[in-house]
């Protein structure tokens, strides 16, 4: 029989003691764990090493540049990426494990959907369910590409869909939903104006309604019950300071 195909894990971090060995352990099935640290104040590190990850720690340069050097710095050509507040579900890794003893097939990646933990249970509706990533994939045939807030991949080749959940527990609270929210705003703000993109009022009002309307509603973000709205609400919330960030600053002032 042929060898099973090697398989590294790659994880970045920064201040996710908390969260940190839960990650680790359910990507424990691969053949390496590489932690990428961006010079964290807590144990983060330490907890990671202890596990067995691989950890490097690196000045940080940006979300899309730091998930690939990590996956430059695995020893396999196939990698699973993770974010430190993520965890391969059972479902998942059995189905990754299957893929790989089949060399995972003529596929150049995998595409797994991210069930999102929200204040004790995950949101199964709306914008956030079923968050289809690719991030199994061949690094040879692809890598992240994009800005480096909102980063994606890319892969040349056939992708496969994976049915097992990327389990996503992304938000410790309400206010550090709300405080994220806002970093990536601003953030997404100066990358679109650096990008050369422009806004005026109109998406400043109208594209957090829609995005509401079509999570909310369309989308049935509201058989998610209470978690539904908030999450709506505050997604909305997103989307109307990132334009008002670029707004701003289309007008030549600081935002």
């Amino acid at each position: 029989m042929a060898p099973r195909t090697g398989l590294s894990a790659c994880i970045i971090t920064h201040n996710e003691a908390d969260r940190i060995e839960a990650c680790v352990r359910s990507a424990g099935f691969c053949d390496e764990v590489i932690v990428v640290d961006s010079h964290s104040t807590d144990d983060t590190r330490e907890r990671a090493s202890a596990l067995g990850a691989r950890v490097i720690e690196r000045d940080w340069p940006g979300y899309r540049s730091q998930k690939q050097f990590a996956v430059d710095a695995a020893s396999h050509d196939w990698v699973l990426c993770l974010d430190a507040d993520e965890r391969v579900s059972d479902a998942l890794r059995a189905e990754i494990e299957i893929w790989r003893g089949r060399g995972f097939g003529d596929h150049a990646g995998w595409s797994v959907p991210r069930i999102t933990d929200y204040f004790g249970k995950f949101l199964r509706h709306g914008n956030a369910y079923p968050d289809r990533l690719v991030r199994l994939f061949d690094r040879r045939r692809g890598g992240w590409v994009g800005r480096e807030i909102h980063e994606n991949t890319q892969v040349s080749g056939r992708v496969g869909k994976l049915k097992g959940h990327l389990e996503h527990y992304s938000y410790r609270s309400l206010s550090d939903h709300h405080h994220r929210m806002q970093r990536y705003a601003e953030l997404m703000g100066q990358a679109l104006y650096a990008g050369g993109k422009r806004c005026g009022i109109g998406k400043v009002l109208l594209n957090p309604q829609w995005r509401f309307f079509r999570g909310y509603v369309l989308r049935l973000g509201f058989l998610d019950g209470w978690r539904g709205l908030v999450f709506a609400l505050v997604e909305s919330n997103y989307v109307r300071r990132k334009y008002l960030h670029l707004y701003i600053r289309c007008r030549g002032l600081p935002s």
